[in-house]
């Protein structure tokens, strides 16, 4: 990764979803987590907060060294053990069946291919095991939608490789796991904003 990706991409994003109106979506996203949960793209550990009492262990995925280092400090007040294991959510260090939960927050969007890690994410969840998730992606609106596309270059140029315009409940879908609960909407700002703000946030279940 470039210096830019590596060492000020983890620090712009981490202040773009520290709002109020995103930690809303994330106590949503780890509603319902429990047992030992897999979290790919752990970040700055933004998300340790809303975990539920129910989980008993985290295992975290995150290939930027920074993003790890900004998270020691949540590490060190959570409730629960946190381990970082692995850099890459295409090929996740763990045995088939190895967790009750997998969460993705804003992480699917920079992931080179997303559906191999979704192959792996339901890999390693056992049978009725959840993948939550929130993340961002293609818009309902087709105007909405054409721009996403054509922005696409230039944001994943400048944000480490963020998409805009991916179909995250398709591609969740179409890699085996059985989307249940499904919420999307934009989140609160002008209409200019609305190709960065198209949110989703969902449960699916392995079979």
């Amino acid at each position: 990764m470039g210096l830019w990706t590596e060492r000020v991409v983890p620090h712009l994003t981490d202040r773009a979803l520290a709002g109020g109106e995103v930690t809303t979506l994330r106590e949503a996203a780890c509603e319902g987590l429990a047992g030992r949960v897999l979290e790919i793209g752990f970040g700055s550990g933004a998300n340790l907060p809303c975990y539920p009492p129910e989980v008993v262990s985290v295992d975290a995925v995150e290939p930027s060294d920074v993003g790890w280092r900004m998270s020691a400090g949540r590490r060190a007040a959570a409730r629960v053990p946190v381990h970082r294991t692995g850099l890459d959510g295409q090929r996740l260090d763990a045995g088939d069946a190895a967790y009750d939960a997998v969460l993705s927050t804003f992480t699917l969007c920079t992931i080179p291919d997303p559906s191999l890690a979704l192959a792996e994410v339901r890999r390693v969840l056992r049978p009725g095991g959840s993948f939550h998730f929130l993340e961002h992606g293609l818009a309902p609106d087709a105007k909405v939608a054409a721009w996403q596309r054509r922005l696409d270059p230039v944001q994943r140029t400048v944000c480490g490789g963020c998409h805009l315009s991916r179909d995250v409940p398709a591609l969740v879908a179409a890699a085996g796991l059985v989307v249940e609960d499904l919420e999307e909407s934009y989140l609160p700002g002008p209409a200019v904003s609305r190709p960065w703000t198209h949110a989703f946030v969902g449960r699916a279940v392995a079979p």
